[in-house]
């Protein structure tokens, strides 16, 4: 606890001191309008498992391999599939904004029957569709899962999650896609991925010092339209020189709390009123004790055959510690930097900062957004 203790106090006193936000190039702020990723599904079967795969039980495991042998020229009965070494899976990929034939994607495969691993199996080709069920990829290769599962008799050893894989290059682009970032208005959208009109209204400001007055406009708080005024050959260099604005970025108060780590990470000007904090801890323990009483025997035999029975009780213990260091804090208009090493030299844990945190909040003496992860 100490040692988060120390990163978190670190942490603030670093941004201690309030400064201006250094320029950063437009694409640090937000995308364009229609540069997006894509995402794409398939759903295949990875054979070559050494019994870990589906079970019998499995009837989508053995239509789906009756299907993939038909197609060869195989004829099989249901009947007659009885192997552990196939699995159905679920195959996943991103497809980038721009990506030509040929391309190599990152595949994901992920066992959606009872097998116990992948690992050692092959993905047959399996072809990954898009929302609009057009295949944009197939995806084929040596499944390599980053764990095991084995079992013998009823001993079992696993490590990681082997009903998983990454496949690095396992899918290849086979339909071609282009972003279009022009409108039927000729003009280009900027979304912020932080929306505010003060933003926005910096943006427009420098695209249009940058590329002459009135390109730029907002249309919104999270959205600045760019005019394009040229032929399609010219809106390459265009876009270049557009990603090459910079822009101050706007900086909206905001204390972060980890409460699982016990993190804290706020800006140094985040301004807090004056308060007055009492931080003191009362512990109460309440302990029970519980002890059999058993009847008495006679010569092997018990004094009262019509009542005998064994008798629990149970003491309970009182403790209440009330700890010698108890604090009273007071603080005028400062920062939330400030309060961190105050309340840490007042020897008041993380835990118990995040608690004061939360309180001077609710009590409004905070001037920030806390987010809670």
């Amino acid at each position: 606890m100490a040692r988060i203790a120390s990163f978190a106090l670190a942490a603030l006193l670093m941004a201690a001191a309030p400064a201006s936000a250094a320029p950063v190039p437009l694409s640090g702020l937000g995308r364009f309008h229609g540069w997006r990723d894509n995402a794409l599904i398939g759903y295949g079967l990875v054979t070559g498992l050494a019994g870990s795969g589906d079970t019998r039980r499995n009837a989508v495991t053995r239509q789906t391999l009756r299907n993939v042998l038909q197609r060869l020229g195989t004829t099989v009965a249901d009947d007659e599939i009885n192997s552990r070494n196939v699995a159905v899976v679920i195959v996943t990929a991103t497809l980038p904004a721009s990506a030509n034939v040929g391309d190599r994607l990152t595949i994901a495969v992920s066992s959606v029957g009872d097998a116990r691993s992948l690992a050692g199996g092959t993905l047959l080709m399996t072809p990954l569709l898009g929302p609009d069920q057009r295949t944009y990829a197939l995806a084929q290769g040596p499944v390599l899962a980053g764990g095991y599962d084995f079992k013998n008799d009823l001993n079992r050893t696993q490590r990681n999650f082997p009903t998983t894989a990454i496949l690095e290059g396992g899918a290849t682009v086979e339909t071609a896609v282009d972003a279009q970032l022009l409108g039927s208005d000729g003009s280009v959208g900027f979304v912020l991925s932080e929306p505010s009109f003060e933003g926005a209204a910096r943006i427009a400001a420098a695209v249009n010092d940058r590329l002459g007055g009135g390109v730029a406009s907002v249309r919104n708080a999270d959205e600045v339209r760019i005019a394009f005024h040229g032929d399609r050959a010219q809106f390459a260099g265009f876009m270049a020189r557009l990603e090459q604005v910079a822009v101050e970025p706007v900086r909206v108060p905001r204390v972060v709390i980890n409460e699982r780590t016990g993190t804290i990470v706020a800006g140094g000007d985040v301004r807090i009123s004056s308060v007055v904090i009492a931080q003191g801890d009362l512990k109460v323990t309440i302990t029970g004790e519980r002890s059999a009483s058993q009847p008495g025997f006679l010569n092997g035999f018990a004094s009262d055959f019509d009542n005998v029975g064994s008798l629990v009780v149970t003491n309970s213990k009182l403790t209440v510690e009330d700890r010698a260091h108890n604090t009273v804090v007071s603080f005028p208009n400062t920062t939330v930097a400030d309060l961190v090493q105050g309340l840490s030299r007042a020897r008041v844990d993380t835990r118990g900062i995040i608690s004061v945190l939360q309180a001077i909040k609710a009590g409004g003496a905070l001037h920030a957004a806390i987010l809670v992860q």
